[in-house]
């Protein structure tokens, strides 16, 4: 007898977990949950975006489709002019699941500010500067969870405990908290689908990478999956739990720029003018945030108060290790961006460029040779692998020319620096493309595995086990493999139609310096 689809979708999002860690904490019977999923639903692992970053992974969990159709290849645009601004909800470009399922309530996600009008509730997640306008939709969602959650917050910094460990570690611990209370509080809502995201595991992992840690915090997220699963039994749902990446340790850092700059292909500003004079006296962009700080002025209240062409400007004229404001453009052949993002600096693209287009490919090959050729002076292992953007991102020619990511534990970086290698510092682990991948409820079959999952699946699969239309222009595909054969989604063939793009709506005006502290203390900009 066939089994009906499901009537509504649940997404568990836990950001960054990777799924070697899963599957041998499983097998030695440490995470109950997790095995009980194995037992009865679909495991296996999920590859990520290239490269694997949650601003580009979370759009293509949600979309379907990969960057160069959802539009995001970092936290941060980078503009015509060498400037660079940072990407909100307004930047998706391809509607969402919860644009297509409703009534839908979403928390917590990456990527989501500010808040879309949408059938149901959002409450947005990494990316809001302030718990204020656009954190919520309804609007008046927000002041509820001031006032029942008092202590709920967007995300830490870890610059704030940097020598403080095991206060980071109580202070992660009662975001996380915080998190599940808003998600029970969510559960109350109406809903077809409900996608909700901790991103705990990820700020754990990039500073602290010991077991016994890690499996501490596993057992609390194994917890939060045991009262989803509880809470659905009853609900005719499926649930999808997913990572937007894995995880494994760093040791070192490459500085993208810096090697460039090495080999004469990018050029720093001069010491002429306005900048050699404020670097003779000393005033380079660390000291004159120093001085400003004593005087009791912050960053954030200088660009709430000055026009952003004239931060821009300012910025363009102290000295300093910025990949943008301290280069000279005019003078640089490639540079690197964002998560190893590398741009050949043609005159198609950029304002004013000074590659013509034709000579492009000649020189990506040629970029490619001198980051595939590189080598740690230390160990003389070969330290980074090279993937060409036309590849990755075939419908834009506007994405990044090549993507550079560090080999086993280096990563990279893109500040101006002396050398080319240095320790990775406090950031003792980073990103790897092996996400987590589960799906549990009465149509899928039970210790089935995914064939080669990507990020890009999770959207098709779910919309199709709940009987609706898969984007036409879906880069991922539905997973009819994790589904049994005498259920609806096993038997029924794929729909597809055009869900267009998604609405668009005007430039985000808000101040994103929280924010870039945040990102800043993740190792995450520079």
């Amino acid at each position: 007898m066939e089994t009906a689809s499901p009537e509504r979708a649940f997404v568990l999002g836990l950001d960054g977990v990777p799924w070697d860690l899963i599957r041998r904490w499983t097998g030695e019977g440490k995470l109950p949950n997790f095995a009980r999923l194995l037992e009865e639903g679909a495991a296996g692992p999920l590859t990520s975006t290239t490269p694997d970053a949650t601003p580009l992974a979370w759009p293509t969990i949600a979309t379907g489709v990969w960057p160069d159709k959802h539009g995001l290849y970092g936290f941060q645009h980078l503009e015509k002019g060498y400037t660079h601004r940072m990407n909100t909800s307004a930047d998706v470009r391809r509607p969402e699941l919860w644009d297509i399922i409703s009534p839908a309530v979403v928390g917590n996600v990456p990527m989501t500010y500010p808040a879309s009008d949408i059938d149901g509730s959002l409450v947005t997640g990494m990316m809001t500067p302030e718990m204020d306008d656009g954190f919520t939709h309804p609007p008046e969602l927000a002041d509820e969870i001031k006032d029942t959650i008092s202590d709920y917050r967007i995300g830490l910094s870890w610059d704030e405990y940097r020598d403080r460990p095991d206060e980071f570690r109580e202070e992660l611990s009662k975001l996380l908290d915080t998190r599940r209370t808003l998600m029970r509080r969510l559960m109350e809502e109406d809903w077809r689908l409900f996608f909700f995201v901790y991103t705990a595991p990820d700020r754990l992992q990039h500073l602290i990478w010991e077991d016994d840690v890690l499996l501490e915090h596993y057992r609390e997220l194994d917890a939060i999956l045991g009262e989803v699963m509880e809470y659905l039994e009853s609900r005719d749902a499926v649930l999808f739990v997913v990572s937007d990446h894995g995880f494994g340790p760093i040791s070192r850092f490459v500085f993208l720029n810096t090697l460039l700059e090495r080999e004469n292909l990018l050029m720093r500003k001069s010491g002429d003018g306005t900048r050699g004079t404020l670097a003779k006296v000393g005033l380079t962009k660390d000291r004159i945030e120093g001085l400003i700080s004593r005087l009791g002025i912050n960053e954030k209240t200088l660009i709430e108060h000055l026009p952003r062409q004239l931060v821009d400007s300012v910025a363009g004229h102290v000295p300093g290790d910025h990949n943008l404001y301290d280069v000279d453009f005019s003078e640089t052949v490639a540079f690197a961006h964002g998560s190893g993002n590398v741009y050949v600096n043609d005159t198609m693209r950029f304002d004013p460029g000074v590659v013509s287009p034709s000579d492009v490919p000649a020189l990506k090959e040629d970029l490619r040779s001198l980051f595939e050729g590189l080598t740690d002076p230390e160990t003389d292992e070969e330290a980074l692998n090279v993937y060409d953007g036309d590849e990755l991102f075939p419908t834009d020619p506007y994405s990044p020319d090549l993507v550079v990511k560090g080999d086993e534990e280096y990563e990279t970086a893109v500040s101006l620096t002396r050398s080319v290698f240095s320790d990775s510092g406090s950031k003792v682990a980073s990103h790897r493309p092996e996400g987590i991948f589960f799906a549990w409820g009465a149509s899928v079959e039970a210790e089935s595995t995914p064939t080669d999952a990507t990020v890009a699946d999770v959207a098709p699969t779910l919309l199709h086990s709940l009987d609706e239309a898969v984007p036409s222009d879906a880069d991922g595909r539905v997973l009819k493999e994790i589904f049994h054969s005498r259920s609806k989604p096993g038997r029924r063939a794929v729909s597809q139609r055009d869900y267009g793009d998604s609405e668009s709506s005007d430039a985000v005006e808000a101040d994103f310096d929280d924010v870039e502290d945040r990102l800043r203390g993740l190792g995450y900009m520079e």
